[in-house]
């Protein structure tokens, strides 16, 4: 069985390309994924690289960016090339199947926005408006 499931940040917006032969879109991204440690253990962090194929490729790359948090199910491909010096190098991908966009609004609005959107809702009959740096009771 090969499966994988991942939830990470992307470390980058994705790159898109297209293969020649069959005119598909082609997205290559990486994420940052936090390690499980031990209790006082140094935090580690992967980073794999995704590859995604066809339409989902291309709304990978008009959706995502940078900083995004995203869910891939995939799976892993491995695979070498010889460089240029005739080394081989091996490299490890994830091929997502499926990629679920799990933010997809800026975490951090400005102070107008704010403004605006709580000027247009108002505050419920019956409710108080809160200060923003007033301690929630509970």
């Amino acid at each position: 069985m090969n499966s994988v499931v991942l939830i990470g940040r992307l470390t980058r917006d994705p790159e898109m390309r297209s293969i020649a032969e069959t005119q598909t879109s082609v997205a290559t991204f990486s994420i940052a994924i936090d390690r499980h440690v031990r209790n006082g253990a140094e935090k580690k962090t992967d980073f794999p690289r995704i590859i995604v194929f066809g339409k989902q490729a291309e709304n990978c790359e008009r959706y995502l960016k940078k900083g995004r948090l995203v869910g891939i199910q995939g799976r892993i491909q491995t695979g070498s090339y010889k460089t240029q010096s005739g080394e081989t190098r091996y490299t490890t991908d994830v091929v997502a199947e499926r990629v679920e966009f799990l933010e997809w609004v800026e975490k951090v609005q400005s102070t107008s926005e704010q403004n605006a959107l709580s000027n247009n809702f108002g505050v419920p009959e019956g409710f108080e408006e809160l200060d923003k740096d007033d301690d929630i009771p509970f």
